[in-house]
């Protein structure tokens, strides 16, 4: 049964994480990243890191998704317009993918170590006490500055929307 919700919501992930960047309005990419973010906490939720999972739902699939609808409102930002298509891109563009994916495949199964198999439920470190422990000792320094980073985001887009006011 794990199996099987684990493929289910995994698909999810995939299909809207493809949607996402294929979608032509900001808005309907800002739906599918929820939907990631909800398949997300689900396979969270099936490791047995709770915490995890409701911070996924909370901090991510709520805050943020508000905070990004925010922006693309506030820069009024519409459908993308089409493009002109490169003849080069519409003739390579598929093999070349195809043999991006079989480089990064033959990479990651010469380089990197066989790795043991998950059992569902079996994550220990997904405690709030741990997460904490963790994120405010050895991963201090990335989460100050992403937090910087998001901040300097934020004053940029409030800074073109006002132009665009003016």
């Amino acid at each position: 049964m794990d199996t099987i919700l684990f493929f289910i919501f995994a698909i999810i992930a995939v299909v809207c994480g493809l949607n996402l960047v294929l979608q032509k309005h900001p808005i309907s990419s800002a739906l599918s990243l929820i939907g990631v973010m909800g398949s997300l906490a689900v396979l969270y939720l099936m490791l047995g890191a709770e915490f995890l999972a409701a911070a996924q739902v909370i901090v991510y699939a709520g805050a943020i998704m508000v905070l990004f609808v925010f922006v693309i409102m506030l820069l009024n930002a519409g459908s993308e317009k089409p493009g002109g298509k490169s003849w080069f891109a519409q003739i390579a563009g598929i093999p070349l993918l195809l043999a991006f994916i079989a480089v990064m495949g033959f990479v990651i199964e010469t380089f990197l170590p066989a790795l043991r198999s998950v059992r569902f439920g079996s994550f220990a470190g997904g405690t709030a006490r741990e997460i904490g422990r963790v994120l405010f000792t050895e991963y201090l320094l990335p989460f100050e500055v992403t937090s910087v980073l998001i901040l300097i985001a934020i004053l940029g887009a409030v800074v073109l929307a006002r132009k665009e006011i003016d």
